[in-house]
Order: structure tokens, then C-alpha cells, then sequence
């Protein structure tokens, strides 16, 4: 029983630091806009900055994702079982990060700075399937499962 606490535990932080490390990167990135999207002449400081701060965020975030996916892989062997609700959201979050890389490769990667505001949007949507797929993922877990 303190193992399934332990697990569930660690699933829960390791989902909570994904999330807070994509709820930062949409704050620090709506922080820098006016510098990236303006002709202020210090982009370039701003454009490494940012590039900094996504390369620590993303490893924060893939420590978190892989502890989600091996604490929920521990508590569906030990504990819950391989029903169709822990298939859906394994399938969910895969989904998310099939998506988020898609669009990463696809659209963000490309932006050089100083942009346009509608080419930095292109950020915005990017957390906009982000946080999308998290809402799902937490809908399937509390009223699903």
C-alpha cells in the first residue's frame, strides 16, 4: 500500500512539473514578446535568452514526461491493470507528444527574430495543443478512470 502511495505520488509531481514547466515557458515567452517582435535592435540578446531558457525548460520537461510514463507504467502493472481508460490516456499522451514535436519541427523552429506578431503566435498555438491535450488527459483521469 505505501508503494501505490509512493507511485501515485511521484506520478502526480512528475505531471505537475510538465505542466508548470509549459505554463513557464508560455509566461517567459509572452514576457520577451515585444522584444523578439519589435526593431529595437537587441533581438538578437532576447533570441539567445530565449534559446537558453526553452533548452533547460526542455529538460525539465523530459525528466518529468519520462517519470509520468514509467510511474504510470508501474501503476498500471502493480496496481490498476491494463483497462481501456489507462490505454486512452497512455494514447493521449503520446498524442501530445507526437503533436507538440510535430509543431515544434513544423512551425516554431523556422521563426527568426525579430518576427512578425502573427509568426510569434506560432508560440501561442503551440501551448494552445499543449495545454489542450493536458485538459484531456486530466478529464479522462478524473471522470474516466
Amino acid at each position: 500500500m505505501v508503494f501505490h502511495t509512493i507511485l501515485r505520488f511521484l506520478h502526480i509531481i512528475f505531471f505537475a512539473a510538465w505542466f508548470g514547466s509549459v505554463l513557464a515557458s508560455l509566461f517567459f515567452l509572452k514576457a520577451v514578446e515585444s522584444k523578439l517582435t519589435g526593431n529595437d535592435g537587441n533581438h538578437t540578446e532576447f533570441a539567445a535568452l530565449l534559446k537558453r531558457f526553452i533548452k533547460l525548460e526542455t529538460k525539465v520537461a523530459d525528466v518529468a514526461v519520462i517519470g509520468v510514463i514509467l510511474s504510470g507504467i508501474l501503476l498500471a502493472v502493480f496496481y490498476h491493470g491494463w483497462t481501456i481508460w489507462v490505454f486512452v490516456k497512455s494514447l493521449l499522451i503520446v498524442l501530445q507528444i507526437a503533436l507538440t514535436i510535430g509543431y515544434i519541427i513544423h512551425s516554431v523552429r523556422t521563426l527568426t527574430y525579430p518576427c512578425s506578431k502573427s509568426e510569434y503566435g506560432n508560440w501561442y498555438r503551440l501551448f494552445g495543443i499543449s495545454l489542450t491535450m493536458f485538459a484531456l488527459v486530466l478529464i479522462v483521469t478524473f471522470f474516466l478512470l
